[in-house]
């Protein structure tokens, strides 16, 4: 079997955390919600810090089954755990911290190897510093690589941002989308970022109150109206594209996806790479079909899928499919009634800035 099935019952103060989900058995899950939503107590049940009534089974292999009178201690569940802090040792170097996870494993049984994590993680330069010295990202890419070592069924990762500023964060994202890119290692990944769900998870899992209010591929759950990813202000869906050419005149990258052709700003990567971009609701507009010439470069043409509230009332949300690829738009309300737009209508969607995450 490859899944993970998660059914977790477990009475707190304020609520009951009440799940019962089957998720994919590869790639990054992120657990959504609010603070005080049940993200990281469903993260410690999976663990078994907290033992919660269900049943929990990693790609075919059971950590707890009620029903069977099985419940694995956390030592015996072969899982990586990352925190919001990194929690290393501080009077061991990285290289120590690192050969501490590598040491739990016997050799014939390791699956991510001492190079192989020094490598996706960046981090072989920093092997003889003290922990002290290192930055917050580099104390987070120690610790994510000391839970691979551990050579994990499962890698557990709860909001391993949440303690790094802007620069940092953008220092360790890309180090996060090679893990999703190169390990088949699957991943739940707790966060209240909507930009961090939009760049790395494969399938979202919406939680409020400890109850699951949407679960399903990340693509379709950020563009759905009646949810509230799409109310966010920094609300964004994710494009997997490919690099076409590059326009050394203009100094442009074309990256190609299902909708049609992308232009950004000329990237250092092989034409047939493939890149992930991502669009933000706010830095799309809508334009009628026709010449309209404009300076915005991107313009795609679109069909209506539907239209939403926004989080002011003088915007609305509109839902669009370009070529198969979800797109959200937040407009005017005059806007939408100048131009008549309606559901089922085709229009050209202009695209005023593209972000290359990946």
């Amino acid at each position: 079997m490859t899944d993970l099935q998660v059914a977790c019952r477990l009475p707190l103060a304020d609520f009951v955390l009440d799940t019962d989900l089957t998720l994919p058995g590869r790639g990054v899950t992120a657990l959504f919600g609010p603070s005080g939503s049940g993200k990281t107590t469903l993260l410690r049940c999976v663990a078994g810090l907290a033992r919660a009534a269900g049943r929990v089974q990693i790609n075919g292999e059971c950590w707890q089954d009620d029903a069977r009178r099985i419940f694995l201690p956390t030592h015996q569940r072969a899982l990586g755990y990352v925190f919001q802090e990194a929690s290393l040792f501080a009077h061991l170097s990285v290289r120590a911290n690192l050969e501490f996870g590598l040491k739990r494993i016997p050799a014939a049984e390791r699956k991510v190897g001492w190079d192989a994590a020094l490598a996706l993680l960046g981090i072989g330069h920093l092997l003889e510093r003290g922990t002290e010295r290192l930055s917050g990202g580099e104390r987070q890419r120690v610790a994510i690589a000391r839970a691979l070592l551990t050579s994990p069924r499962l890698l557990l990762m709860d909001e391993p941002l949440a303690a790094l500023d802007a620069k940092r964060k953008q220092e360790i994202l890309p180090y996060l989308e090679r893990l999703h890119d190169e390990l088949a290692i699957p991943v739940l990944y707790v966060s209240h970022s909507p930009d961090e769900v939009a760049r790395l998870a494969d399938h979202l899992v919406l939680l409020e109150q400890g109850r699951v209010l949407a679960s399903g591929p990340t693509r379709d759950l950020l563009t759905r109206l009646d949810l509230p990813l799409a109310l966010d202000e920094d609300a964004a869906v994710r494009i997997d594209a490919t690099v076409l050419s590059h326009d050394d005149t203009y100094h442009l990258t074309c990256l190609g996806f299902a909708g049609g052709h992308i232009q950004v700003t000329r990237k250092p990567l092989a034409v047939g790479a493939k890149a992930h971009i991502k669009i933000q609701a706010r830095d799309v507009s809508i334009a009628l079909a026709g010449d309209n010439r404009s300076s915005i470069v991107n313009r795609l043409p679109a069909r209506i899928l539907g239209f939403g509230d926004a989080a002011h009332p003088a915007q609305c949300l509109v839902r669009l499919e370009v070529g198969g690829a979800p797109l959200l738009a937040r407009i005017t309300r005059l806007s939408r009634d100048q131009l008549g737009l309606v559901e089922g209508m085709s229009v050209v969607a202009q695209i005023k800035s593209v972000a290359l995450v990946g």
